[in-house]
């Protein structure tokens, strides 16, 4: 694993810090062989596809959208062209099961070109 992204998180706050930890280690769960390296400031997974972002209240989990239809698309917040997120504030509020089929969705038909 990266030591620039170990640092990102590990300045973190809680409950942000812990989020940030059960993010990368559920992208690594889903998919054992990602990449991963720091890039536009924040830990970049799979060669953009997926990115994490802490901020003051939430972490972000950010997707490509780029290959997405406009149903798949709707699935998540904001209203970036190439990109999008789903915000989260805890770790109560996880619901793995939703992340991990978002996860290999964006896996499978997202396209970075580049991201």
């Amino acid at each position: 694993m990266e030591v620039k992204i170990d640092e990102y998180i590990n300045k973190q706050k809680n409950p942000q810090k812990e989020v940030c930890n059960y993010l990368r280690n559920l992208l690594h769960k889903t998919m054992p062989d990602i990449s991963e390296e720091m890039k536009w400031g924040v830990p970049v997974f799979a060669d953009g596809k997926f990115y994490i972002g802490s901020f003051k209240n939430s972490v972000n989990l950010g997707f490509s959208v780029n290959g997405l239809n406009n149903k798949e698309v709707a699935l998540f917040e904001g209203s970036g062209k190439t990109m999008r997120h789903i915000k989260i504030k805890t770790l109560q509020e996880i619901d793995e099961e939703k992340l991990i089929k978002l996860i290999k969705l964006v896996n499978e038909k997202s396209v970075c070109e580049p991201c």
